[in-house]
């Protein structure tokens, strides 16, 4: 029985055939699978549990359908999705976890986070993840009407890419020192991660250990899930194609 993996799938009405993907792979899932990890960013906004978006309603029925067949499916939030609350668990009957998390699987003590709690050369976008991490700043987003929030939430996508588009690539990727300290405080020899959009799978020496960093890949023009079983990993391409083709209330 296999864990499986995916991050960074930004799913949104505008880019269905993402939305296909998983859709379509979710109902592909059999009980056969220990557990699905969603490791961040699962939507490409979401601005509270409360908003009444039909495409967001559409994905949380498939997790609900998989969550249902006795799969379970746990999600860490990404920087497009840290105000999922309790309210998509219940909707969905998926278990939100911390980030980090370690996760002990198939024996293997395994280091579980979206990945941009090691992109710390970014001080900027440290210091805004701090604020918008807090409990009393998104209190207060989440007494604003849902047309304010989606308004914040466009500005903020559009600050985001702007302030993406002056980095020096190597600011946005894993500090190498910041991986080196997770990896010792959470003594795990495995650390899969998405955000950086650079699927790979690195071997490293750490303090004369072998530790494996496995990136995620993005699902903006391709979708696919890592397969984690007894030690071995493999990158699984997945069909993606256009919504039409995908059951499920619409």
């Amino acid at each position: 029985m296999a864990f499986l993996f995916a991050s960074d799938l930004h799913l949104d009405a505008a880019a269905p055939a993402a939305t296909a993907a998983l859709l379509r792979w979710l109902e592909s899932i059999t009980q056969d699978t220990e557990a699905l990890y969603l490791l961040g960013d699962l939507f490409e906004t979401w601005i509270g549990d409360d908003d009444p978006d039909p495409h967001h309603e559409r994905v949380c029925a498939a997790l609900r359908r998989c969550t249902a067949r006795g799969t379970p499916v746990f999600v860490i939030r990404g920087n497009r999705d840290f105000l999922l609350g309790p309210g998509f668990e219940a909707r969905t009957g998926c278990r939100l976890l911390p980030d980090p998390v370690i996760a002990l699987l198939h024996g293997e003590r395994v280091l579980l986070t979206h990945g941009d709690l090691l992109c710390t050369d970014d001080l900027a976008y440290q210091e805004l993840r701090t604020t918008v991490r807090g409990a009393a700043w998104q209190q207060r987003v989440l007494k604003l009407s849902i047309a304010a929030r989606r308004w914040l939430s466009g500005a903020a996508r559009a600050g985001s890419k702007a302030h993406t588009a002056m980095q020096r690539p190597v600011i946005m990727d894993v500090n190498a020192n910041a991986l080196e300290r997770a990896v010792r405080a959470a003594g795990v020899s495995w650390v899969i991660h998405g955000h950086t959009h650079r699927p790979a799978v690195h071997d490293l020496q750490i303090d004369g250990r072998r530790v494996r960093r496995v990136v995620l890949d993005s699902w903006y023009e391709r979708a696919s899930a890592l397969r984690f079983e007894h030690g071995q990993v493999e990158v699984c391409p997945l069909p993606y194609g256009a919504v039409e083709a995908v059951g499920g209330p619409e």
